[in-house]
């Protein structure tokens, strides 16, 4: 149990047994009562019962039997009684994800996705579920059902020319003049041997 709640659930039985009337002999207006003993007790109105082992009393003063649930304080996740108090684990929640859920709520113990995406956000722009796009040339995008966006890069081929240009809106680069590679050609000549 988390130190906090086991703090507050151990604060309360405490609170009830500080409200105790003081017993009457403690009390200066007792002795002076007629036939007065030192024996008074306070009016059962006024006595709290200590609960510990026997069960968990809320911030409301309800008091819990051992074994039963109940969710304490503003939590809507629920705790169990135990002879040491209040036991609350903590819940298995699934994961939301952000980019795929538009509304969460936190009415219950765990937060629920209430209305997901039906469009996808990239680099500023918003595109529809399932709808492809090319953010530029190279790039070729979709935008998935889970309103992710999934995105593939071209791999270009290298060019067959020793000059290729890029071309506006073309992603790879083309040949001009021809596909033929220009180079210097060197003329091997015969030398002789030497030996």
């Amino acid at each position: 149990m988390a130190p906090a709640r086991r703090l507050r659930a151990l604060w309360w039985p405490l609170l009830a047994l500080a409200l105790r009337s003081p017993p009457a002999e403690s009390h200066p207006a007792a002795a002076s009562l007629p036939g007065a003993d030192s024996t008074l007790s306070a009016p059962p109105d006024y006595v709290l019962e200590d609960y510990r082992g026997k069960g968990c009393l809320d911030e409301t003063g309800y008091v819990y039997k051992l074994g039963e649930e109940f969710s304490p304080g503003h939590s809507s996740c629920p705790c169990r009684c135990t002879v040491d108090g209040p036991v609350c684990p903590k819940p298995e929640c699934p994961r939301i994800s952000a980019s795929r859920c538009a509304r969460v709520e936190h009415n219950g113990c765990c937060p629920e996705c209430k209305e997901e995406h039906s469009e996808c956000e990239y680099r500023g722009a918003t595109y529809g579920l399932l709808q492809e796009f090319k953010p530029s040339p190279c790039e070729r995008c979709r935008c998935e059902a889970n309103g992710e966006v999934s995105c593939v890069v071209a791999d270009c081929a290298v060019p067959e020319c020793v000059n290729p240009v890029y071309e506006p809106e073309q992603c790879c680069p083309v040949c001009k003049h021809g596909t033929a590679r220009t180079a210097t050609r060197t003329r091997a000549s015969s030398l002789p041997d030497t030996k």
